[in-house]
């Protein structure tokens, strides 16, 4: 399988801090989202695509560590990384503020079909296509 890898920006906005003036950590989990969307986006096959198709890609699994502090106005570059394809979707995930890391993370999604709710596990020709395509 390429290897694939994708950054994404994030300005952290006011209504994501605590009132420690830090990201709250349940935040983290949406960055995550944010860059997943941007990563499936640049890869020309998004979930309005999936759903499309009749596949859904739920999150089954997510593993994360917080390793230092984000403040209100930084800027994060969260980076993607595709780990596996098949039987599921493993995204592996660096957030780092000036080239430090401070978070890292993993996501497994499970392919689902859209109408029978049948787990998938090989994944669909578009989406291997689209990977095979990506140039970055």
């Amino acid at each position: 399988m390429k290897k694939i890898v994708t950054k994404t920006k994030i300005r952290i906005p006011f209504y994501d801090v605590d009132p420690m003036q830090v990201v709250w950590h349940g935040n983290y989990v949406k960055y995550l989202e944010v860059a997943r969307c941007d990563f499936f986006r640049k890869l020309k096959y998004t979930y309005d695509d999936m759903k499309n198709d009749g596949i859904m890609y739920p999150i089954a699994k997510m593993d994360m560590k917080y390793i230092k502090s984000a403040k209100f106005d930084e800027d994060l570059i969260v980076e993607c990384i595709l780990k596996e394809l098949e039987p599921a979707i493993i995204i592996k995930y660096n957030i780092y503020l000036n080239n430090e890391k401070i978070f890292k993370a993993n996501t497994m999604q499970i392919g689902i079909n859209f109408n029978t709710g049948e787990t998938l596990y090989n994944a669909p020709e578009k989406l291997v296509k689209a990977i095979e395509e990506y140039n970055d």
